[in-house]
Parts: C-alpha cells; structure tokens; sequence
C-alpha cells in the first residue's frame, strides 16, 4: 500500500469502495459510535459536512465497538440510528476495527502518518478523528474531545489553502 487512495471499505450497504472515489477532496475520517459519550458529536460532524462539502470537503464515518461495546448494532441498526437521530447524510461504512492485529488497513495507515501523544499509534477512544487534504496527506488528529465546531476553524484553513 502507497497512500490512502490505494485503501478500500465496506460501506454500511456492503457495497465495497476504494477511496480513491474521494481523490481531490478533503476528508475528515471518524470512528463513530451510537451509545457513546460522544456520540452528539455527530450533530456537529453533520453541520461541518453540509457546510463544507460545496468547498470540498467528504466527512467519512466508521463505527467502531472496539471500546466498551458502543457500538453493538447491526450496519442497518447503526444507518437507521444516524439517519433517524442525527439525520446523518455523509458516507458512513461498516463497523470496523482500529486497534490490534484486525485493525482496518485504512487505521494502520492514518495511525502511521499521524500517531498520537508521545508517538503512539493506538485510538484510545471513539470519535478519534484525522484530516486528510485534497492530496491524501494526513495533516492532523485531533482527540475524541476536540468538537467538530472547533475543526471547522481548520478545515476553513486548508480548504481555502486548496
């Protein structure tokens, strides 16, 4: 694997992508869970899609239930739950890991461009996210706390960069 664009997903309807369907744009890529403390994020995350995408910008979705079983819905239970709750229309894909041996190559290789503190790779919770610029270079990682509103001044930033 070379890039970002070399990786493929399942998404929640099962149909397989490759993400270089999203060369050229800026992605914002998030593990998600339905029964976590951060879930109202996806309210934000939404807001920041509908707002940015006419710039360039693709929000990713990825449940995980790597961390205390937050996410332990089927993918049509976690599609209904974010479209009926969060009326979520950016492109969610189906669960995945991010951690250990069965980690999603796709984790490996966001964990590897921009490791956490002190340099380690692991997620440590949901809502993890990492930004991706038009030419698939991860430029940041922000935590499960850092909101979405408070990446909007970033994505401002490098979307006007091009």
């Amino acid at each position: 694997m070379t890039g970002i664009y070399d990786i493929e997903a399942c998404g929640i309807d099962g149909a397989s992508h490759k993400l270089s369907e999203y060369a050229g744009k800026t992605l914002l890529i998030v593990n998600v869970a339905s029964q976590c403390g951060f879930t109202p994020q996806y309210k934000g995350l939404e807001a920041l899609y509908r707002e940015f995408a006419p710039k360039g910008l693709v929000v990713l979705g990825f449940p995980c239930d790597q961390f205390g079983h937050q996410e332990p819905g089927s993918e049509a239970e976690i599609a209904s739950f974010c479209s009926t709750k969060y009326d979520v229309t950016f492109p969610m894909f189906a669960k995945i890991e991010v951690n250990g041996e069965g980690a999603h190559p796709l984790y490996r290789f966001l964990k590897g461009e921009k490791p956490g503190l002190l340099g380690t790779e692991a997620i440590k919770w949901n809502f993890t996210k990492f930004l991706v610029d038009s030419k698939g270079q991860v430029t940041k990682r922000y935590a499960p706390h850092d909101t979405p509103e408070q990446i909007g001044k970033d994505l401002e930033n490098l979307l006007a960069a091009g």
